[in-house]
């Protein structure tokens, strides 16, 4: 990747100064708006003749520059069908390599866009003296399928909108602003913003910047709300919402409003009250005020993301909200709005330059919330944040693909990723947010460096040299607002300002290249010189490793104390010594000082005599991104788990102890299950591994059940401890506790691999006297954990069936089995009459039934889980029941399951939803690349998915980026095995005058290796051939457009009025289809003509309605105490039996085998084939400079020849490196043109 993409400003050949968003009505019933944009912009060239801009899915009816003189504009979008032409390659190389492509078209940052207006004749003058040019846009969007959200419940239609709680918001990842008004999409533009919105009179309009003023219509019946932002913003960071709101001003900051939908004034008092501590704790952190003068939090139902931050305005999911009787909800719902905050300052008020410094403001938010996290709920609850977030990006690059933080520094950075990362609209969903949690740690690495003190100067200088920045005055031949903008040089120039410190080493070894380090270490007590023979070694080979080399610290508990000891990791030395400070334990009794400065009495008799050293520890404080397996006694790590305070240490220890099933492990676990002094995740974890060991011993174990006792001391009655005692959470760690036992013991087995008939009465015990009268907290957690309990302890069913299509039945069920399906089942109707809160009991209840499916109990059946999944229920619900569907199709084989799923992707109306199953599906596959044989893997199928990535997805390029994730999982990145093998093996390329593998097929059809290709080339082609006819061309994928902007009357108001149905405005995009000058010829030899396959059909897909039922996912029912009921009751049928599953023979083509013949065979024939190749070649070179000429050319003015000497130079050596990757013969068709930005073909 080039360095010259880091900076817009060199690029776009103007400047953008101001720009106005007038939305001047909203139709609800239609889903549609209408208004105009004014955009000031400033020539920095005096030959300016073209402005890009750009606008997805939008109907423009006017452009028009300083109100008088009307511009032609040409609209092109590649985006709308990546590959396009009638392609048949399959394969995700191909794909992303266009995909990139047709976004690199449109990019902003790149001095492109969707709509390329040509300056008119009359504003030449203007542009030569370089005075601004005020450029109006008219536009409307109607039934907009991404960008904008219009949300309207299904009720009586006689009621308003207002009174329905219909309302509409903004969404999308980065640069999705395009795809609800027209503007330059990129972060490097800011500008400043006036907003206008007209709405009904009894709709309120949120966006942002400051309410000016609020004007009403004459009649009444509408009101125009006034914003302005002085504050120079990017476009990406404009949002808009309009409902019914319900207005509440933070009483303790008056700067910050909240607004919900109808009825949710109690609970977003209580869910809000505690805003104003994480603005006062980021102002004390960073010594700096807040940057704008108002905060608005706006809560949304169907919302895209529970968080998606603006300038001055957060959009937030409804489901966020909660009582004051919710313990669970309470630090996710305030962790996330502390987030947003972070983001105002780094995101949205200093935003990044280009996307090669997306880390920067990313992480540097991250790291804010996280202090956030550790101010607010403790020290050892951000220890645990930390762990855990470093375990999720370690598993990441391990199991899936390496994260590169700034992929500009190295060309091949990233080349083994399926998906370009130089762009949001690309990336992977996954690999985005674990992007995100690894810039996070990389600022808290670089916090350890260099000093949290020195780190907050340096956020403070860059915050306060943006606030100077945005009072300044635009000049358009000055980057005064470049301030505002983080780039990785800015930041380096003033963190050496700040601190004087060089840290190029630390970029280049976790910010520029990816990886996490893996170590493997133990050691040995030396008694003679009282040293510790360390030997620690790193894994380089594995996947997602990396080589580490730098200092790194060891801690060592000893008898005297603890003592930290930092070594220099080298690149060949392994083994390190460490000189105690305690000699050998001696026999008197002492107190042992820990690293806290606390001194503890231990019992010293498990350890060894001759050793003074109770445990070690590497890199303690992870102070570098590494997974450490390291190796110590059993008495070490109980020791550890007792007595060391750090909670990753114990949380280490409580992983470790699992491998010694030991009394004494049994011990230590039941200890710190029982120590109140002990954080309370450890606390949960150790009675999770206590049920590991207890299995592990089951042979040997004796006495009651494991934590039986534990949990009938804690929280058993004290006349009867059998019964359970009246709920009472004020104590929030025993709270914790008291949910995760029940858990912990439903997962103990006998010798029989069952779960003892003692913990199944236990558990049922629990639902019985469950008494929950006298408690101010909410149960409803407490109860969906006893659910998932009491499913944990179900096992496989041993049942004999004695005929043909014989299912389980009720007969057949255990009594125990027979008690647990009673339970469950009164449960899950007693939520209809009584909902809980965000339905948790019924989520539990969907995943305990398809247990009982999945084990053999009851019959398998998808019926009760799609009736679930239905729109119309909450969103918990509806994704537990997407689970268990996506569960039924794995196990089923079913393929109309799978196009069922598929079709929610496509035509579900929450994009939450949409997102959410693809994850699911992402999670738990039907099948994957290595399942060659799977009956779901169809031709079908491969079309559907390749469909639905090329063009079905166009408007939500995180819904585009997560189906290929998908397609990637089930075929991996070559062409998908089940598809029928093509005719033309083997292809001459004459211009590279070599042959080749067709560039459709995958490696693994011919039977080569990807890695060996260049090795085994000359075993695998076939003897020369005479090349007499030419490979079919395939249509350029640059098309060019022949749209004419029609004009509205400049005196019609801009009204609904003006909306029809079929505008003539609307473009057309005709493909134009160029002869391709390097064209392909073979003649197969007889023996290799491979047998004629039918040809590929498309899908026949029936893309199903969503039902029309009431909307049960309305805002009032997501309190605890709601009353509303689904429209339907549950039954579940044990009698009947599931026939079985017919096995589909798969649609695919069976691979043919194709005949080779060696060229050693006859090495006469190929020396005169070689020969007469030779000779031919001047011939070949005048066809191919005949061709050429004989091309049609279109005239070209002057004003255009530079810049289409530059595109054209630009693809030349695009095209020349795209030849020289190996992997190209494979991955791209030689056909086919990479789809850029066209010039103007017709005004």
């Amino acid at each position: 990747m080039k360095k010259e993409g880091k900076r817009a400003d060199t690029q776009r050949p103007y400047k953008l100064a101001h720009q106005v968003l007038c939305i001047t009505g909203f139709n609800f019933r239609l889903q549609s708006l209408i208004g105009y944009v004014e955009l000031v912009i400033y020539p920095l060239r005096q030959d300016l003749r073209r402005i890009k801009i750009n606008c997805k899915q939008g109907r423009i009816y006017r452009v028009c520059f300083q109100d008088q003189w009307e511009a032609p504009f040409l609209y092109n979008d590649p985006t709308l069908e990546i590959c396009q032409g009638d392609v048949k390659q399959r394969n995700l190389d191909f794909f992303e390599s266009c995909h990139a492509s047709a976004t690199a078209a449109v990019d902003p940052d790149c001095a492109n866009g969707e709509v390329t207006i040509r300056v008119p004749f009359e504003a030449f003058p203007l542009v030569s003296e370089l005075k601004p040019l005020r450029v109006s846009i008219e536009f409307s969007l109607e039934t907009p399928l991404g960008g904008i959200k219009f949300v309207v419940p299904e009720t009586d239609s006689n009621q308003s909108m207002a009174d329905r709680g219909a309302h509409l918001f903004t969404y999308g990842c980065e640069d999705s602003s395009r795809l609800w008004f027209p503007c330059i999409d990129s972060y490097s533009e800011p500008c400043t913003w006036k907003l206008e919105f007209t709405v009904d009179v009894n709709m309120t309009a949120v966006s942002c910047g400051d309410l000016v003023e609020t004007v009403y219509t004459p009649d009444m019946k509408k009101k125009t709300f006034h914003y302005f932002l002085s504050t120079p913003t990017a476009a990406p960071n404009i949002a808009l919402a309009v409902g019914p709101f319900e207005i509440l001003m933070d009483p303790n900051m008056h700067e910050v409003t909240h607004f919900c939908l109808p009825h949710l004034m109690p609970i977003l008092k209580h869910s809000t009250a505690y805003l104003h501590e994480a603005f006062e704790f980021y102002e004390e952190l960073m010594s700096i005020r807040y940057p704008y003068s108002c905060y608005k939090q706006v809560f949304v139902d169907q919302a895209y993301a529970e968080a998606s931050p603006y300038a001055t305005l957060t959009i937030f999911s409804t489901n966020l909200l909660h009582s004051a009787r919710i313990i669970d909800q309470t630090p996710v719902s305030r962790t996330l709005m502390a987030g947003a905050i972070a983001q105002q300052f780094f995101g949205c008020f200093i935003a990044m330059e280009s996307w090669y410094d997306e880390w920067l403001p990313k992480g540097i938010a991250g790291y804010l919330t996280s202090l956030y996290i550790k101010k607010a709920f403790g020290n050892n609850e951000y220890r645990h944040y930390i762990a855990k977030e470093l375990k999720c990006v370690q598993e990441y690059e391990q199991q899936v693909a390496g994260i590169v933080l700034d992929p500009s520094a190295q060309e091949n950075s990233t080349a083994k990723l399926y998906f370009p990362v130089n762009h949001p609209h690309t990336v992977s969903p996954r690999y985005q947010a674990m992007f995100e949690r690894k810039a996070m740690l990389v600022i808290r690495m670089l916090e350890i460096r260099i000093g949290r003190e020195l780190l907050l100067q340096t956020l403070n200088k860059l915050l306060s040299l943006a606030i100077q920045a945005s009072q300044q005055k635009f000049q358009p031949n000055f980057n005064i607002w470049g301030n505002m903008l983080l780039s990785m040089t800015s930041f380096l120039k003033i963190k050496s300002t700040v601190t004087g410190k060089d840290i190029n080493v630390f970029l280049d070894q976790w910010v520029r290249q990816s990886g996490c380090a893996r170590f493997f270490g133990n050691f040995v007590f030396n008694r003679k010189r009282n040293v510790v023979e360390l030997e620690l070694k790193q894994d380089m080979n594995a996947k997602g490793a990396m080589k580490y080399v730098g200092p790194l610290t060891m801690t060592i508990q000893e008898l005297d104390g603890s003592f930290n000891h930092t070594f220099k990791i080298e690149e060949n030395k392994t083994k390190f010594e460490i000189t105690c400070h305690s000699k050998s334990r001696r026999n008197k009794k002492k107190k042992i000082p820990l690293m806290t400065g606390e001194e503890v009495d231990m019992d010293l008799s498990a350890m060894d005599a001759d050793s003074p050293v109770l445990w070690l520890r590497v890199d303690a404080d992870m102070t570098i991104l590494r997974q450490v397996t390291w190796e110590q006694p059993d008495f070490m790590w109980q020791y550890q788990l007792r007595y060391e305070r750090d909670v990753v240490a114990q949380l280490e220890a409580i992983e470790a102890l699992e491998k010694f099933p030991t009394p004494a492990t049994r011990m230590s676990l039941t200890d710190t299950i029982e120590n109140e002094q002990c954080f309370y995740r450890v606390r949960m974890e150790a009675a999770m591994c206590l049920a590991r060991v207890a299995n592990a011993m089951v042979a040997n174990w004796a006495g009651p059940p494991a934590m039986m006792t534990i949990f009938r001391k804690m929280f058993g009655s004290h006349t009867c401890p059998s019964i359970v005692k009246q709920n009472n959470f004020s104590n929030f760690q025993h709270y914790y506790l008291q949910k995760t036992i029940p858990v912990a013991m439903s997962n103990l087995r006998n010798v029989h691999n069952i779960c003892p008939p003692d913990v199944i009465r236990f558990l049922l015990d629990l639902f019985k006297y469950n008494d929950n009268r006298k408690n101010k907290y909410s149960d409803n957690y407490y109860r969906a954990t006893l659910v998932d309990a009491i499913a944990n302890t179900v096992t496989p069913a041993v049942t004999t069936f004695t005929g043909p299509g014989l299912g389980p039945t009720a007969s057949s069920l255990t009594p125990d089995m027979k008690l647990v399906l009673e339970e469950i089942t009164r449960f899950i109707n007693l939520e209809k009459l009584l909902p809980c809160y965000r339905y948790t009991v019924t989520v539990s209840c969907l995943r305990a039934i398809r247990k009982l499916q999945r084990m053999g109990h009851i019959p398998s059946d998808a019926a009760l889980f799609r009736s679930y999944s239905q729109f119309g229920n909450f969103v918990d619900v509806r994704l537990a029941a997407f689970e268990a569907l996506v569960d039924y199709t794995k196990v089923e084989a079913d393929p109309d399951e799978l196009n069922n799923l598929l079709d929610t992707v496509e035509d579900d109306l929450d994009p939450y939803i949409k997102h959410g199953v693809l994850k699911l599906l992402l999670t738990n596959p039907p099948f994957t690349k290595q399942d060659n044989k799977s009956s779901m893997g169809t031709e079908m199928l491969v079309e559907r998915l390749w469909r639905m990535m090329n063009s079905g997805t166009s408007n939500d390029a995180r819904l585009r980026c997560g189906i290929a994730d998908l397609y990637f999982t089930f075929y991996g990145r070559t062409r998908p095995s089940c598809l029928p093998i093509p005719e033309s093996v083997i292809v001459l390329n004459l211009k590279e005058k070599r042959t080749m593998v067709h560039p459709s097929l995958s490696l693994s059809e011919i039977g080569q290796e990807e890695e060996t290709i260049h090795e085994e080339e000359d075993s695998i082609l076939w003897t020369p051939i005479k090349t007499d006819f030419d490979a079919p061309s395939f249509p350029a994928s640059s098309s060019s457009s022949t749209v004419e902007s029609k004009k509205r009357k400049a005196d019609s108001p801009l009204i609904f009025d003006d909306i029809k149905k079929e505008s003539s405005a609307e473009p057309n995009i005709k493909a134009e289809v160029e002869e391709n000058p390097c064209k392909l010829k073979i003649r197969p030899s007889p023996e290799a003509v491979l047998p004629e396959t039918s040809p590929t059909t498309k899908p026949n897909i029936s893309v199903l309605a969503p039902p029309s039922m009431g909307s049960n996912d309305s805002p009032i029912g997501l309190s605890e105490d709601s009353n509303s009921q689904p429209p339907f009751e549950t039954k579940i049928d044990v009698t009947e039996s599931s026939a079985p599953l017919e096995e589909k023979p798969s649609s695919g083509a069976a691979p043919q085998e194709v005949p080779q013949e060696s060229t050693e065979a006859d090495p006469h024939k190929a020396h005169k084939a070689k020969k007469k190749k030779k000779k031919n070649k001047h011939k070949h070179k005048h066809k191919h400079k005949h061709e050429k000429g004989e091309k049609g050319e279109r005239p070209v003015d002057k004003a255009d020849k530079s810049v289409d000497r530059k595109d054209k130079t630009s693809e030349d050596v695009l095209q020349k490196s795209d030849s020289a990757h190996h992997l190209d013969m494979y991955s791209r068709s030689p056909d086919l043109d990479e789809p850029s930005s066209p010039e103007f073909e017709v005004m």
